[in-house]
C-alpha cells in the first residue's frame, strides 16, 4: 500500500504565527505530531509519504499515487479538512481518518471510509488487521486509554525539518483537573499517562542525530500532571542528556498555576532546559473560576503565581476567556489590567466556547443555549452559545481587551516590563548563524521602517541594546509575535 498522511492547514490564529514565521524564514511553527506517531504503526511494506499542507501543496500527483490518504485533524482545521476530502472523493481515494476532529465529530462525515477513533495504538491494529482480511469496518473506537509506555517513537524522517521553527514531542496524556470548557479529559482521561524515561531520551537522541537544535514543544496538555515521576525520573535523566550533548534544546510546555507552589520542581525545569510555558489563566474571576470548575486557580493570588514562575528564569504565557455567566461588565478591564500588571507577553484572550461532550457543552445543551457546532477557534468573534450576558457588549468588551494588550504602546510596555525583571536562566547554544543575522535584518525593515509601531520598536531596541544586552534577541522576538498578534487581533 502507498500511505499518504495529509495533515491540514490552521487558519491564521494566535497559534499559526503566521505572521511571525516569515522573519525566520519558516513555514510553520510546529509539525504533525499524531501523523508522524501513527506512521510506524503502519505496515513496514507500506510506502508513506507526509503531506503537510502548512509548509506545501497537496498535488493531484501525490493523490494519484496513494492507495489511502490519512488525515489527522483538529477542530480548527475543519475547513481544510473538507477541502481535502472533497478532492479525495472526486479522484476516487479511500480516506482514514482520526485525531481529535473526528474523534468528537465522526457522526459528520459519513464520507470517510474508515474512521479510526480514539488512540490509535489502540484501534489502528484491528484496522489493519481487517483490512488485510478484506473486510475492513467504517468505524473504529475504543472506551480504553492506551498505554503510551508502548507507543512508538515518531518517525521524524518523514518531515521536512527545516520548514519548522520547533519540533514537538510528547511525554504524558490526560489531565488530573476537569476544566468544564475543556476536552482533553473527554479525549485522554484524567489519569496522566506517562511514557518511560527511555522513550523520552531515544526520542531525544533521535532528534539531536538528525541534525536538529533549538526549541522543542513537549505538547502535553499538562506536562506536571505526574510530578513525582517527573521529579524523580524524567528531568534528571533530561538533565544529564542536555549536559552530554552540550544543551541543543530549549523547551516549551503547558502546566497548571500550580507549578508555582513547587521551587523545586520550577528548579529542575529551568535546569533541563524549559524556557516557557504556557498556563491557563481564564480569569481573574472567582465566581467565574467555580463556574468552569477551574479549582486549581482558586484561592489563590493568580498574579504573584505567575511572576514567581519567571522569577524562577521561565516565561510565562498564558490563556484568557471572557464569556462566562457569572461575567460582569467589569470583567474586560479585570482581565486587560491583570495582564499589563502580570507582564504575560504572549496572552490569548479568547471567547468561551463549548466544545463537543464537554461538561460545559452538555450543561449548555440542557439550557438549550448551543447554537452548533464548535469551530475550534475561540478567537475569531465567534460563540457556539446564547451567553448570559448581551451578546453585543460582550463582544465589544471582547475587541477592547485585544486592543488594550496588542495595540502597540501597551504591548511594547509590557514586553519592557517583563524584561526588566526576567533573568534567563535556561543555557542554551547562542552562535550566531546566517539565518539569525537574516531575522534581524527582517525585523529592522519591517519592524524599525514599515510598521507603524516603529517608534516603540526603536525604543526597545536600544533600551535591550544597551541597558540589558542579554535579553536583547529576546526583545526582538517579542517585537516579532508583537507584530504577529496585531495583525490577527486588530489590523
Amino acid at each position: 500500500m502507498n500511505a499518504l498522511l495529509v495533515y491540514p492547514k490552521y487558519p491564521n490564529t494566535y497559534w499559526s504565527l503566521s505572521h511571525a514565521l516569515p522573519f525566520i524564514s519558516k513555514k510553520a511553527a510546529y509539525p504533525p505530531l499524531g501523523l508522524i506517531t501513527v506512521a510506524p504503526l503502519l505496515p513496514p511494506e507500506w510506502q508513506k509519504k507526509l503531506v503537510d499542507l502548512n509548509i506545501e501543496a497537496l498535488n493531484d500527483e501525490d493523490l494519484h499515487w496513494a492507495d489511502y490518504v490519512m488525515i489527522s485533524a483538529m477542530s480548527v482545521q475543519t475547513k481544510s479538512v473538507n477541502e481535502i476530502i472533497a478532492r479525495c472523493k472526486k479522484l476516487g481515494k479511500k480516506i482514514i481518518a482520526g485525531g481529535p476532529l473526528f474523534t468528537a465529530e465522526y457522526e459528520n462525515y459519513s464520507n470517510v471510509d474508515h474512521l479510526i477513533l480514539n488512540e490509535a495504538e489502540i484501534t489502528l491494529t484491528p484496522f489493519l488487521d481487517d483490512l488485510k482480511n478484506g473486510r475492513p469496518k467504517h468505524i473504529y473506537q475504543t472506551d480504553e486509554f492506551a498505554d503510551i509506555k508502548c507507543s512508538p517513537v515518531p518517525d521524524y524522517s518523514l518531515l521536512n525539518i527545516s520548514k519548522y521553527a520547533s519540533l514537538s514531542i510528547q511525554y504524558t496524556r490526560g489531565c488530573p483537573f476537569n476544566c468544564d470548557f475543556c476536552d482533553i479529559t473527554v479525549l485522554f482521561g484524567k489519569r496522566v499517562r506517562t511514557k518511560a524515561t527511555d522513550q523520552i531520551i531515544t526520542e531525544l537522541t533521535n532528534l539531536y542525530e538528525r541534525g536538529f537544535a533549538g526549541s522543542l514543544f513537549f505538547v502535553d496538555d499538562n506536562f506536571i500532571g505526574n510530578r513525582r515521576v517527573l521529579k524523580r525520573e524524567l528531568l534528571p535523566a533530561i538533565i544529564q542528556w542536555q549536559k552530554d550533548y552540550n544543551h541543543p534544546y530549549n523547551f516549551l510546555t503547558e502546566v497548571s498555576i500550580n507549578l508555582a507552589d513547587d521551587k523545586e520542581l520550577m528548579h529542575m525545569m529551568v535546569k533541563a532546559g524549559f524556557s516557557r510555558v504556557f498556563v491557563g489563566i481564564e480569569t481573574p474571576d472567582e465566581e467565574s473560576l467555580t463556574e468552569c470548575s477551574k479549582t486549581q486557580n482558586k484561592n489563590r493570588n493568580l498574579m504573584e503565581g505567575v511572576q514567581y514562575i519567571q522569577s524562577m528564569g521561565m516565561e510565562v504565557s498564558a490563556g484568557f476567556i471572557v464569556g462566562f455567566d457569572h461575567d460582569s461588565s467589569t470583567i474586560f478591564q479585570r482581565q486587560i489590567d491583570f495582564i499589563q500588571n502580570s507582564g504575560i507577553i504572549s496572552a490569548m484572550v479568547g471567547l468561551l466556547n463549548a466544545p463537543k461532550k464537554t461538561p460545559l457543552y452538555e450543561r449548555l445543551k440542557k439550557e438549550n443555549r448551543i447554537l452548533h457546532d464548535f469551530d475550534g477557534d475561540n478567537t475569531n468573534f465567534s460563540l457556539n452559545f446564547i451567553p448570559k450576558m448581551n451578546k453585543e457588549e460582550l463582544l465589544e468588551g471582547y475587541q477592547k481587551i485585544l486592543e488594550s494588550i496588542y495595540s502597540c504602546k501597551p504591548y511594547f510596555e509590557r514586553v519592557k516590563k517583563f524584561l526588566v525583571d526576567f533573568e534567563p536562566r535556561v543555557k542554551k547554544q547562542t552562535a550566531i548563524n546566517t539565518d539569525k543575522i537574516k531575522a534581524l535584518f527582517k525585523s529592522i525593515i519591517i519592524l524599525g521602517i514599515i510598521d507603524r509601531g516603529r517608534k516603540y520598536f526603536w525604543q526597545l531596541f536600544f533600551w535591550s541594546l544597551f541597558r540589558k544586552p542579554k535579553v536583547f534577541p529576546l526583545a526582538i522576538t517579542y517585537a516579532v509575535f508583537g507584530f504577529h498578534y496585531r495583525k490577527v487581533f486588530i489590523e
